[in-house]
């Protein structure tokens, strides 16, 4: 068995107590973060080692964005991909290397927020959301090993995946034009969507909730951005998928809350 988690954690060094928490609760094999939020020699890699995570991959930059995965398994760094084209960190792929898991490929990705406004001609940050997710689609085209792709996509693209479909869909995130991006993105490799493989739609399933939220509990006006999705085969391996909503409540918590899947391999 391997399990794999992945978590926006909107800063790992500010959040690293909470991040210590989750793998000593959870204790997954692989641990893949996004918005890191450091270069990669502030990455905090020697508190991580020290819980068994001596296995690293991070691939950051000054202040913002970032990608970090952590291993107590055998794995060594197998890509990055400037699918921004502007050379920010946003993703690091890895390779499963002990004998067990073999062969097995893990992409971390952070896909731009998109800005506020969805139109291209006038909003230039939307333009290069829909860009780079047009340039991971053409890599997907050619991906011929068995690969998890996780992160924090920034697409809600079900209609169970936000709280208010109907006053969403002119809202970045979920909107048609995203949801279509994203659709392509799938097809070019045939993924699976592991979360709602276990958690069906139209079930409520959302891992990101606004700070904006005096309650968020209370408010529940979540949306599913974070996503974890498998080659065909590898998909048929996953026995378990669950997620921490809990987290989203800890002291200086992220707004995203982490995602597991257990793999049989």
């Amino acid at each position: 068995m391997v399990s794999i988690a992945t978590w926006n954690i909107n800063s790992v060094r500010l959040r690293l107590p909470i991040v210590e928490r989750i793998l000593q609760e959870e204790a997954p094999d692989v641990l893949c973060l996004q918005e890191i939020k450091c270069q990669e020699h502030q990455f905090p890699a020697e508190a991580l080692a020290d819980l068994g995570y001596t296995y690293q991959a991070v691939h950051g930059q000054k202040g913002y964005h970032g990608v970090a995965t952590v291993s107590r398994i055998p794995m060594k760094e197998f890509s990055r991909h400037d699918w921004q084209d502007n050379g920010e960190a946003r993703h690091v792929g890895v390779e499963l290397t002990d004998p067990a898991h073999q062969g097995m490929v893990i992409e971390n990705v952070y896909v731009p927020a998109g800005g506020d406004e969805p139109d291209r001609e006038k909003n230039v940050k939307f333009g290069q959301k829909l860009d780079f997710l047009e340039r991971m689609t053409r890599w997907a085209e050619k991906v011929d090993r068995p690969t998890l792709i996780v992160g924090d996509f920034n697409i809600a693209p079900l209609e169970s995946d936000v709280w208010n479909h109907k006053q969403l869909l002119k809202v970045v995130s979920h909107t048609p034009v995203e949801v279509d991006t994203l659709q392509r993105f799938k097809d070019a490799h045939g993924w699976t969507d592991i979360g709602r493989e276990h958690i069906r739609d139209p079930e409520r399933y959302y891992s990101w909730w606004s700070y904006r939220a005096k309650d968020w509990k209370a408010n529940d006006r979540g949306r599913r951005l974070d996503h974890m999705w498998a080659s065909p085969d590898l998909a048929k391996q996953a026995g378990k998928h669950w997620l921490r909503e809990d987290a989203r409540d800890w002291e200086k918590p992220s707004d995203h809350i982490p995602l597991f899947t257990e793999f049989s391999l």
